[in-house]
């Protein structure tokens, strides 16, 4: 698999995305749990009629996800970053860092989240957070292709969470995608789109810290032309615990509703493991 993700890593960005859309039709076609979560995910959030209308593209970019990964983290480091054809908002990160905070960026599962961290280590550290494969071979992709330069890796375990501490700490940003589903006895059953979903609190517990909160995400455009990266600062997430949390799902919702097309529908927020029921 390592030697594939090599060779797909030389296409042009273009043609990985033409792949990636029949890759992402071949898997709607063949997996009937898939479609099932794409369909009820999309109508609970945008009902009937805006989920007919975004599910084409939906299931294109979900496989253009996929098969671009191979040129974000196979590709060098500075040919990566060129690929951010504009980013919008940066005057938020600067003004973070020159007051000498720390950063938390929170990157829903929307466009190439993948690019993100890898262009934000091209201006400063940062350290993100991510859980551990099952595979072999994607460990080490993801070491290869993350952990180079100002990006640092911490697994989603203790260790991990002291690593985003410490720079947080130091002033430094930390990024994690604050739509993932935690494990068990690491969440909150919260809304999100109007039903009880399993909720990180990490972010939440994160944003205590007094580090400046930035939604960030990398519009993928057509064409294969590359990402626009934009930023914007949510209101104040304050309350207890689960506010904030609450509070955090809302800002991801907002910035879904802004490209519906993008966002990775097929992911399950609504399972359930073992033990886990809403109240």
């Amino acid at each position: 698999m390592i030697r594939i993700f090599r060779l797909l890593s030389h296409l042009p960005l273009a043609w990985l995305h033409r792949l990636g859309a029949l890759a992402g039709w071949i898997a709607w076609l063949l997996s009937p749990a898939y479609r099932r979560n794409m369909r009820a995910n999309m109508r609970l959030a945008l009902g009937e009629d805006g989920a007919r209308r975004a599910r084409a593209a939906a299931i294109a970019h979900a496989g253009r996800q996929s098969l671009e990964l191979p040129k974000i983290w196979l590709r060098p480091l500075d040919e990566v970053a060129a690929r951010v054809a504009e980013i919008s908002g940066w005057e938020l990160a600067e003004a973070a860092m020159r007051a000498g905070k720390g950063i938390l960026y929170l990157t829903p599962h929307l466009g190439c989240f993948e690019i993100t961290a890898q262009y934000l280590s091209t201006r400063a550290p940062i350290t993100v957070l991510y859980r551990p494969p099952k595979r072999a071979w994607m460990q080490t992709a993801i070491e290869t292709g993350r952990a180079r330069g100002q990006l640092r890796i911490a697994p989603a375990n203790l260790s991990g969470v002291r690593a985003l501490l410490k720079a947080l700490k130091h002033g430094e940003a930390v990024g994690m995608l604050p739509d993932q589903a935690p494990k068990r006895g690491e969440g909150r059953w919260l809304d999100f789109f109007g039903r009880p979903a399993y909720t990180m609190t990490l972010a939440a517990r994160l944003s205590e810290s007094g580090a400046a909160v930035l939604m960030i995400w990398a519009e993928r455009l057509p064409g294969g032309a590359g990402y626009h990266i934009r930023l914007r600062t949510p209101p104040p997430i304050e309350g207890t615990l689960e506010e904030r949390a609450l509070r955090i799902n809302g800002e991801i919702e907002r910035l879904i509703l802004q490209c519906p097309e993008q966002y990775l529908w097929g992911y399950n927020r609504y399972k359930r493991r073992r033990s886990q029921t809403p109240s």
